[in-house]
């Protein structure tokens, strides 16, 4: 007979917010069990954040390589091996693999079970390999998998998605991309750079929710670098060709055939709930994830959901987040609530398109006549010209008397010089705050003071203003 672990907390998932929450909890005293079946690190490490990025920063060096004339600096054209490419993207993900590593969380105290597990009953689980547990509380945190549409063929061909794009070791001749979201765009300008022909398409606009104006800077970029974007263009079927692939649309009523040599499908995610029978545990759940309230708690209150399989926001700084959420309310009963409206979000192409709060159209639907927007271009910003970098533009929406509501910047470093608008947001701060500061010069973060600013310009030039003026100067 198996002997049952008593552990006060358990974990079901090593991917980041799992081991954020394993990690503290052992170190606070909490005796600690942590199932993963797959990789330490989940899909960030392994197959989404940091294998994207250091792919990114590839195509980056490959497209300033041959383009360096403008500082009166001769360069060639870019040379790229996609194997050492390919290389330097383990490489990364090498590099930091130690931190999430099996070993480390046994140093920490975590008693780390390489199995999966399903629950079988409201408090316990077993692992695939029979090891049986019991916790005061338990955190699910299972991540979520790319969603395969159902498109006829699409099973008939060996189509990509992140969890195998990071494995190629020669560049595509033609990369069809389905899905027009962050990660099939990012994935496109990286792989155009890197040499590839790149089409992208898109059943409805690219990266949807954000501000359109936004985005059509991102746009304009993607496609002056020679990728094919096709919006409202859903793929009707795929089918394999001698040298690749086919994607069949519709276009102006009429079938339209792409050929390709790889196809990658980046059309969302979805849960990872299968195997856990959450049933036995008296866990609701949909098709979006586990049900959860305010503090992460499931309809049963000693199983928390958080990260991608909580049905929220799916990014893996949102994880972190949930994780603080829940060590408060796991081991310390306190009743802390998650809270949405100052969370960010990016879009790593180049320019990078970053978010955070309400963007113009949302805040209008709520707030009507009290929102007023301003804006400030790169273009006015005197670093951005010495870097050429004046690609680009901030947007900051307000409410009454100046409360800032939200915040978009498409441009570069735009996920890095968003930080100043999530403080902002999240301390319920006014404009006139960051209008305020005393930016270094010359600083690309001298757009946020510079749009604060104009919040002012109205009533500053205004004919009100030189009246007063003219007045006080006549009284010496």
């Amino acid at each position: 007979m198996v002997e049952m672990l008593e552990v006060d907390l358990c974990v079901i998932g090593g991917g980041s917010g799992g081991l954020s929450v394993a990690a503290g909890a052992s170190q606070m005293g909490a005796k600690t069990a942590l199932f993963e079946r797959g990789k330490m690190g989940g899909d960030c490490l392994n197959y989404g954040c940091v294998p994207s990025k250091a792919l990114l920063a590839a195509g980056h060096a490959a497209a300033h390589y041959g383009h360096s004339g403008t500082f009166g600096v001769e360069g060639g054209p870019a040379r790229v091996a996609f194997d050492k490419v390919n290389d330097h993207v383990h490489g990364v993900i090498a590099g930091i693999a130690p931190h999430d590593s099996v070993e480390r969380f046994q140093d920490l105290g975590v008693n780390v079970i390489q199995e999966s597990a399903s629950f079988t009953g409201p408090r316990e689980i077993t692992g695939s390999d029979g090891t049986r547990v019991r916790a005061r509380r338990f955190i699910v945190a299972t991540g979520s998998s790319p969603a395969v549409p159902p498109i006829p063929g699409l099973d008939g061909v060996d189509y990509l998605t992140n969890e195998t794009v990071f494995l190629l070791r020669e560049c595509p001749n033609h990369l069809i991309v389905v899905g027009g979201g962050p990660i099939g765009l990012e994935m496109a300008q990286a792989h155009r750079r890197l040499g590839a022909r790149v089409t992208v398409l898109e059943a409805l606009e690219i990266i949807g929710p954000d501000d359109r104006e936004l985005a059509a800077v991102v746009r304009a970029r993607l496609v002056k670098e020679g990728v094919e974007i096709h919006e409202g263009t859903a793929v009707q079927s795929v089918e394999k060709t001698e040298d690749g692939v086919a994607a069949i649309v519709e276009r102006d009523g009429a079938p339209h055939r792409i050929v390709g040599s790889h196809i990658l499908v980046a059309a969302g995610r979805r849960p990872n709930l299968d195997g856990l029978d959450l049933e036995a545990a008296g866990v609701e759940y949909s098709r979006k994830g586990i049900d959860v309230d305010a503090r992460l708690r499931s309809s049963n209150k000693r199983i928390f959901a958080i990260g991608d399989v909580a049905g929220s926001y799916q990014f893996t700084h949102v994880a972190g987040y949930h994780a603080g959420i829940v060590i408060r309310n796991a081991l310390f009963r306190l009743p802390a609530k998650v809270n949405y409206n100052a969370v960010p979000w990016v879009t790593y192409t180049d320019p990078e398109l970053a978010n955070v709060g309400l963007s113009e159209a949302k805040a209008r639907e709520q707030f009507g006549d009290a929102v007023r927007v301003v804006t400030a271009s790169f273009e006015e910003i005197d670093r951005a010209r010495a870097e050429h970098r004046t690609e680009g533009f901030i947007k900051v929406v307000t409410g009454k008397r100046g409360r800032i509501l939200g915040a978009g910047i498409v441009g570069y470093h735009a996920g890095e010089l968003l930080q100043p608008w999530i403080l902002a947001i999240s301390q319920k701060m006014k404009i006139g705050a960051m209008a305020g500061i005393i930016a270094p010069y010359p600083t690309m973060g001298e757009i946020n003071k510079r749009a604060a600013g104009n919040y002012y310009t109205p009533s500053l030039f205004s004919d009100r203003t030189r009246r007063v003026v003219r007045l006080l100067a006549r009284l010496g």
